[in-house]
């Protein structure tokens, strides 16, 4: 008794370079750039922060942003690249 495999999912890297994948990838992008850049947002404007930063604040809100600057890169190429639309 082995486990069958639908026909119809394709894990290969063909399938994982497919318009649908490629799309998916992109929507989770988005979303993750705009949940992270409320979050800095919102602990930017807050009042209740105090006035000086701990390194390990300072060190984490770092990574937040050059993830975001990141992730704003690769979704840039992936439209200039021409894999969504």
């Amino acid at each position: 008794m082995s486990p069958q495999i639908s026909p119809k999912l394709d894990l290969s890297i063909e399938g994982m370079r497919s318009q649908q994948f490629s799309e998916a990838v992109f929507a989770f992008l988005l979303v993750g750039i705009f949940v992270f850049s409320v979050i800095v947002v919102i602990f930017w404007f807050s009042k209740n922060r105090p006035s000086e930063a701990r390194f390990g604040e300072k060190m984490m809100f770092g990574a937040i942003v050059m993830g975001i600057v990141v992730a704003v890169i690769f979704g840039a190429m992936q439209m200039v690249g021409g894999i969504l639309f």
